[in-house]
């Protein structure tokens, strides 16, 4: 190492000085003496000359690759990464990537990104479309952030009919065709489950990831069944079955006699046992706590809004947002076990690869999600989320500070008090 320093000391001023063919020459006896490759020592040689007296005299000059490194991507091809993941939803890179083709012809055939104006460009549009999906989750790093509420369970078992109904077990066959759905309901209670608030009830298919979210007034077996009316219609095809945990939202006869009217099959997970259910418990958070956040929503003027977000929330994720589905396991290079996705493919478009709709169903959603536009999506479901944090926001801090202010105090019912002797 001293070697080094030396000669790149001894070099370094004659280097910067010299002309071309002597730079070579000089190049050529560094890399002699220190084994360096041409690049290294051309490198050293000149930050040795730039850097600070008694940092030289320490140790080989220090190169930051970062600065030497020429940048692969633009800077306006950073800032349309940027808005394009916005409107997006603040999707990961492994989604982003395989959605950016279609995002971007949605955005030019709205408008919002032509070629030519702003920093949007046919260069830039290929630049987008080249990255990978590490790049883009690097490049976009710094805008992302993290939502510290947490929410509470609201599940109760329902004993009413529950061993009459069919249970599905984590592990099984996985449905062959689209149609069977697993749905849970989430309370927006912020943190308490005290009173009368708002609950989402979430459907996800199994086969295509189509979702669809509806909120209700409360977990009565009228607006349940009246969420499930409105979800069999609102679906493209046909729904075959549903499988629902072990609330009693759900195992009722009112229910249980709707389903059975529609011929749509009905099971059930097993008690306390998340597993049963792994694809609907993960929608429920990354969509309703998401979207939805963790306050406490009960009022009437919140359940509007609720409504109108869940349109449009289904709206996004299901036309734009891609999904991996599981396909099976392999092992790595040391043996251990690790589990195999498939490609990423948005609902819709695995919805179409699975022919189950006829040429007008296919026509009909093509030409519905042609009229889309993610800009408009993105901007009103960011106003009704700055409405509910408006409305629910405060409440739902105060009731957090009074449960608190209630836990700290000191239970009496058990402390005896000793009466004190007067005179």
């Amino acid at each position: 190492m001293n070697t080094r320093i030396e000669i790149t000391k001894k070099y370094a001023t004659a280097y910067a000085k010299a002309g071309r063919q002597q730079k070579s020459a000089i190049l050529d006896a560094v890399t002699d003496i220190t084994g360096w490759n041409r690049d290294h020592a051309r490198q050293q040689l000149m930050r040795r000359t730039r850097q600070p007296k008694g940092r030289a005299n320490a140790t080989v000059a220090v190169i930051d690759r970062r600065k030497t490194k020429a940048r692969k991507y633009s800077y306006d091809a950073i800032k349309i990464l940027q808005y394009v993941w916005s409107v997006a939803g603040g999707i990961c890179g492994k989604y982003l990537a395989q959605a950016m083709v279609d995002l971007l012809n949605s955005l030019e055939a709205h408008n919002h990104l032509v070629p030519g104006q702003g920093r949007y460009s046919t260069n830039v549009r290929d630049e987008l479309v080249s990255m990978s999906p590490a790049t883009i989750d690097r490049y976009l790093a710094p805008a992302r952030a993290r939502d510290t509420l947490r929410g509470k369970s609201a599940t109760k078992p329902g004993t009413l009919l529950r061993n009459s109904i069919q249970v599905r077990k984590a592990g099984d066959e996985v449905e062959a065709e689209p149609g069977f759905f697993e749905v849970d309901t989430v309370a927006h209670c912020g943190p308490t489950l005290k009173g009368e608030f708002i609950r989402s009830v979430n459907y996800t298919d199994m086969h295509t990831g189509w979702v669809y979210t509806r909120a209700v007034k409360n977990n009565a077996a009228v607006h349940i069944v009246a969420a499930c009316t409105h979800f069999v219609e609102a679906v493209p095809y046909l729904v075959t079955g549903l499988d629902f945990d072990n609330g009693s939202e759900f195992i009722n006869h009112d229910l249980i006699d709707w389903a059975a009217q529609r011929k749509i099959f009905f099971t059930r997970g097993r008690p306390y046992t998340k597993n049963d259910q792994a694809t609907i418990e993960s929608k429920n958070n990354h969509l309703v706590r998401r979207y939805g956040f963790y306050y406490r929503y009960d009022t009437t003027t919140e359940l509007g809004l609720m409504t109108t977000l869940w349109a449009l929330v289904n709206d996004r994720l299901n036309y734009f947002t891609p999904t991996k589905k599981p396909t099976g396991y392999s092992t790595d290079s040391v043996g251990r076990r690790k589990r195999v996705y498939d490609t990423p493919r948005t609902p819709f478009v695995r919805l179409l690869d699975s022919g189950i709709l006829n040429r007008k169903q296919v026509a009909e959603l093509r030409a519905y999600k042609a009229g889309l536009d993610p800009v408009h999506i993105a901007a009103e479901i960011d106003r009704i989320q700055q409405r509910l944090i408006k409305l629910a926001a405060g409440k739902t801090a105060r009731m957090k500070r009074e449960i608190e202010a209630k836990q700290a105090l000191p239970d009496s019912s058990g402390i005896r008090v000793r009466p004190s002797r007067v005179g």
